[in-house]
């Protein structure tokens, strides 16, 4: 069994910068790739960033690229999401998610273990 634990949600305005983490458990780590996922209320859960389990493979979706970064410390068995320069649409519950399929990292079906998530709210 798999637990992912996220943290680092917040109230911030709109400019400033949130980072989450997501904490791993009960299997290796390291061989997984990880990925983040946001849902915002009424809509469907999207991809926002993923990271090979060497780091040498990250994927962005457009809307977030320049702004957030994807980063993993496999001897801490965490993820991290740096976010910066946020924006009002940037709101929505983040998860974190892992999987040993590595065909497409940006589609959500390919995650087996899911974290439950934690919320970001940004203001105008």
């Amino acid at each position: 069994q798999v637990q992912l634990v996220e943290s680092g949600g917040g109230l911030v305005q709109a400019g400033g910068s949130l980072r989450l983490s997501c904490a791993a458990s009960g299997r290796a780590f390291s061989r997984y790739a990880m990925g983040w996922f946001r849902q915002a209320p009424g809509k469907e859960r999207e991809f926002v960033a993923a990271i090979s389990w060497s780091s040498v493979n990250i994927y962005y979706v457009d809307s977030v690229k320049g702004r957030f970064t994807i980063s993993r410390d496999n001897a801490k068995n965490t993820v991290y999401l740096q976010m910066n320069s946020l924006k009002p649409e940037d709101t929505a519950v983040y998860y974190c998610a892992s999987t040993g399929v590595v065909a497409d990292l940006t589609d959500k079906s390919q995650y087996d273990y899911w974290g439950q998530g934690t919320q970001v709210t940004v203001s105008s």
